[in-house]
């Protein structure tokens, strides 16, 4: 008996559809992004003019001082003990040293000192006894997120910033749940030791990634719907 080609295809509206909601998903994931992004880059924008505010003011206040300027006095930071975070900067790998703050109070903030290239073998000196205040500009930031591809840590190397991990091999009391990102240098002298707080072009292409997810469900639907039509008149 032959099939009836005006038979209204079930199987494959329901696989359009759910891939139709996917992509919308996407799209709309996209836009939320992008309204995310546009938050972050107005207030770094503000942040380039905004001035340090001393830190013990900014943790006292509220934890939650991601992407604010302060400024600290470090004991010692210079030839501080320091973990090393793989980080890469203008296309070249390298680390990032991290080393404990003590302040005043008796807290602690780990402290991002700069970036070191893979090519230089050389390392800051490292002094425990050494307590010389070294004043420090630069911005408070959040941890990273680690996902399903972060690399485990090791003592050797990390790949996730910790802070309760870091501050208890550190030998940091109370550590805050911030890192301060260094702006000035805390080793003039070791020109290798490049500090830097944000990004200087932080890219934002939500926008276009949005418009080719909701581009792809449109296309999706044109497609299945020249299909209906065709086989409607066949």
């Amino acid at each position: 008996m032959a099939t009836d080609k005006r038979v209204f295809p079930v199987g494959l509206t329901i696989a359009v559809a759910i891939a139709f909601a996917i992509l919308v998903a996407l799209g709309t994931w996209q836009v939320q992004r992008l309204h995310w992004k546009e938050g972050v880059l107005a207030r770094v924008a503000a942040l380039q003019v905004a001035p340090a505010r001393p830190i013990e003011t900014v943790l006292q206040r509220s934890a939650a001082g991601d992407l604010t300027r302060v400024k600290a006095i470090c004991p010692g930071l210079a030839k501080a003990p320091f973990l090393e975070v793989y980080a890469i900067r203008d296309g070249q790998a390298g680390s990032r040293l991290i080393s404990a703050c003590r302040l005043p109070d008796g807290t602690s903030i780990l402290v991002d000192r700069g970036f070191v290239p893979d090519i230089i073998s050389a390392r800051a000196p490292v002094d425990a006894a050494d307590v010389t205040p070294i004043e420090v500009t630069g911005v408070l930031r959040a941890p990273d997120r680690p996902n399903l591809f972060s690399p485990a840590n090791t003592p050797a190397r990390w790949y996730v910033r910790d802070v309760a991990a870091m501050a208890a091999a550190l030998k940091a009391p109370n550590p805050a749940p911030l890192f301060l990102f260094a702006e000035t240098p805390t080793n003039p002298e070791w020109k290798a030791l490049t500090p830097g707080a944000i990004p200087a072009d932080i890219p934002n292409n939500h926008f276009a990634y949005a418009l080719t997810w909701y581009g792809l469900a449109a296309a999706l639907l044109g497609v299945y719907a020249a299909m209906l039509f065709r086989k409607r008149n066949s």
